[in-house]
């Protein structure tokens, strides 16, 4: 009983082994064969890892780095244009250039409808921030983000405020790639308006447009430089071994002649005179040192602002809307040119200057050799009357009295004796067929500059010489009248016009002086010296008289050349041009003035007044000594004492005390904070004071009213009715005023002007 169990056990265990075993290498072998794959693709994973590594992983880095690379173009800095003083009238900030590359702003997706979709709202959310960060229009904006090109610019000449929203935006919305963010640079120009028409300005791409800024562009431009680098989705830069760098090379800074003090006095002078007597093409006023050539100032009205030179001031929007296109174009272009250069006139009688020196060079006339010239009114020429100023005629006249006189028919007279061969040597001379090259420097562009316009020689018959010996039917530019009159002022050597002083390199340091360059000699220092003493009295007893500047001696010519009545474009100019001081000449001013449409057309009731008012301000500025004590030119006036911190009541006794009407604001028990016209004024009998605390400070302003045509009694009631107080100067007709009307100023303010009874020119 007991065997049978144990053989029925015996063969199970016996079963149970071998199925076990036969399991157990079942598993084996599976196992077995699992790590053989695992080792085979380790073995080629680690063959293709080698392969990759060192066969191919130049090739492939590069091809990474090929499609992270990024080259972009360094901007130079442009060079700055400096004043004469070191002011900076053009600058360079640095800025940023926002663009973009529309393909990579795309969201991926698997499912291409949801890809399509998402990408088309990150578009628009892209294009909206763009549109209300930089101010730009939504549509355009959006339009250029759903673009197919790779490259399109969003907004140049971005302020770093706007660059640090933009950043923040994209780092708030994870938004990077295809925005691209480059450093740049933009002019401004820190005084506007101040010799606009001469500086011009640049383009959004930095390239000068117009002005010394083309002129000058490849002085001032640089070379742009180059950087190859690595960029990461973020833009953050990768090391790249292959990356270059080239930089730029800043463009260069030139110090000008100008003196933007003596440049913004011009200006005011201009602007006033042509806004008192709305001149149909506004003026031009040209200073100049006549020693060396240096333009001490060259301004034109109307001007613009050379931050914004597409809008125009004195345009209103409402009629700027009125124009075409071509007209909008025509009228920037006719305000940016620096009509001193660019546009011709006819001088009229400050050209007499030219004629006299010929004479006298050439020995014909002596200045006061006397019953020379006979006037009779009117001069026949071929049987043509040629009119003067003063139709009774002059009489017997001297060359100095003709000049003082400004006598048309005495100059034909002189313009006959001299020929037209010898006149037209004399203006070659002068330099008036030629362009001054006040611009030039090296190999720069044009500046636009013209020359004058003359008949043929051949073609000059003797109406023609009539006509050229006083200064009309034949055309010049502004500076070179200026330049010929200042070679007289320079003991008759003619002087370039000189602009530009010097050049910097910025990069190396080193500095180009521009030297002052003699021309030639034109008449003598003997002709120099007796024409100066000459037109000293055409300011001291002549049609100059405007001119006078107290403690100053003046020399000067006026002219008022008329219109070609043939010529349905053509007008009356009103110029003058003063040298000063006569003795040692230092400034030669030339104001032009065209167009006058008012009853009054001539140079010396117009530009006289302009050119006194410049040389009482330029004159002490330049450190030339006065000759008038200031005793000599207070006459009756009262200077004003100091009342401040006085009670109202005790500073109104001591103001009427003096003979001066006192306004008070406030309380008699209140302090005196401030006083108008301020302590120390000079002031005449009868003037108002405004008296002021610091519990009642209310200042009331007042319109200056227009005061020219009226005498010196009209002008004070006008004054007085707005609580403005006067000083004056010359008797006769008010001809200047200080202080343009409609200008608004504080009550108490001091109003200068100058009175002159009515000189025949």
């Amino acid at each position: 009983m007991d065997k049978k169990p144990k053989g029925k056990i015996y063969k199970f265990k016996k079963y149970s082994n071998a199925s076990k075993t036969r399991k157990i290498y079942t598993v084996n072998d599976r196992l077995r064969r699992v790590l053989l794959v695992f080792f085979l693709v380790l073995f080629f994973l680690i063959i293709r890892i080698g392969w990759l590594q060192f066969v191919q992983g130049a090739d492939l880095t590069e091809k990474m780095y090929r499609q992270l690379t990024t080259s972009k173009t360094i901007s130079p800095k442009r060079g700055t244009i400096y004043d004469s003083t070191g002011k900076a009238l053009a600058i360079s900030a640095q800025v940023d250039t926002v663009s973009i590359d529309p393909t990579k702003i795309v969201v991926e997706n698997e499912d291409e409808h949801v890809e399509e979709v998402m990408t088309k709202e990150l578009k628009e959310k892209v294009a909206k921030a763009f549109s209300e960060i930089f101010d730009l229009d939504y549509e355009e904006t959006l339009e250029k983000v759903s673009s197919t090109s790779s490259n399109v610019t969003i907004a140049k000449k971005v302020e770093n405020d706007k660059i640090d929203e933009l950043k923040k935006w994209m780092k708030d919305n994870e938004v990077y790639s295809g925005i691209n963010i480059d450093e740049d640079s933009k002019r401004y120009y820190p005084y506007d308006n101040l010799a606009s028409s001469l500086i011009g300005f640049c383009g959004t791409d930095n390239q000068g447009l117009w002005g010394l800024e083309l002129k000058w562009d490849s002085i001032l431009t640089g070379t742009p430089g180059k950087v190859t680098s690595a960029q990461d989705a973020v833009q953050d830069y990768i090391p790249y071994e292959n990356g270059t760098y080239i930089a730029p090379q800043n463009g260069n800074d030139i110090t000008l002649t100008i003196d933007a003090n003596i440049q913004s006095i011009a200006e005011k002078y201009l602007k006033q005179a042509c806004e008192e007597n709305e001149y149909k093409d506004g003026g031009n006023v040209i200073i100049m040192n006549p020693n060396n050539g240096d333009i001490l100032a060259m301004a034109t009205y109307p001007d613009y602002n050379l931050n914004n030179p597409y809008t125009l001031d004195y345009i209103s929007e409402k009629d700027w809307k009125k124009m075409s296109d071509e007209e909008q174009y025509a009228k920037l272009q006719e305000t940016w040119n620096n009509r001193a250069i660019t546009s011709t006139y006819e001088p009229g009688s400050v050209f007499k200057i030219i004629t006299a020196a010929a004479g006298l060079e050439e020995d014909l006339v002596e200045p006061d050799e006397p019953n020379v010239f006979t006037c009779k009114g009117y001069e026949k020429v071929s049987g043509i009357k040629i009119s003067c100023s003063d139709k009774s005629g002059h009489g017997k006249l001297s060359l100095r009295e003709a000049l003082e006189y400004s006598c048309n028919p005495a100059f034909m007279q002189l313009g006959k004796k001299i020929g037209a061969a010898t006149l037209y040597r004399y203006y070659d001379a002068f330099g008036f067929f030629n362009t001054t090259g006040f611009a030039d420097i090296g190999d720069s562009g044009s500046s636009g500059e013209r020359t004058g316009m003359f008949w043929d020689l051949n073609d000059v018959k003797s109406v023609e010489l009539a006509t050229m010996s006083f200064g009309q039917r034949f055309r010049v530019t502004p500076l070179q009248m200026i330049t010929a009159i200042s070679a007289v002022a320079n003991d008759g050597v003619l002087m370039k016009p000189r602009i530009a002083k010097e050049i910097k390199n910025t990069d190396t340091g080193a500095i180009t002086t521009i030297e002052p360059e003699e021309v030639r000699q034109v008449i003598s220092k003997e002709t120099s010296e007796t024409l100066l003493d000459m037109l000293e009295s055409v300011v001291e007893s002549g049609t100059g008289k405007y001119a006078q500047v107290k403690g100053y001696s003046v020399a000067g010519k006026t002219g008022t050349s008329e219109p070609d009545y043939s010529d349905e474009n053509s007008y009356y100019v009103a110029s003058f041009a003063g040298i000063s001081p006569v003795e040692s000449p230092e400034v030669v001013v030339l104001v032009t003035l065209y167009g006058p449409e008012g009853d009054i057309h001539s140079g010396s009731t117009l530009a006289g007044p302009v050119v006194a008012n410049i040389l009482k301000e330029v004159l002490p500025y330049l450190g030339i000594q006065s000759d008038t004590t200031d005793s000599e030119t207070e006459g009756d006036l009262i200077t004003l004492s100091n009342v401040k911190n006085k009670t109202m009541a005790e500073a109104k006794k001591i103001i009427e005390k003096q003979g001066f009407n006192c306004e008070i604001s406030g309380n008699e028990d209140d302090i005196v904070s401030s006083q108008m016209p301020v302590a120390g004024t000079k002031l005449m009998e009868n003037a108002i004071v405004k008296l002021y605390s610091e519990e009642s400070d209310t200042r009331v302003s007042q319109t200056v009213p227009n005061l020219k045509g009226m005498s010196l009694s009209e002008a004070k009631v006008a004054l007085k009715n707005k609580n403005l107080n006067i000083k004056y100067s010359g008797k006769g007709k008010v001809i200047s005023q200080d202080v343009t009307a409609g200008t608004s100023v504080e009550e108490g303010t001091v109003i200068n002007i100058v009175l002159q009874e009515e000189i025949d020119e």
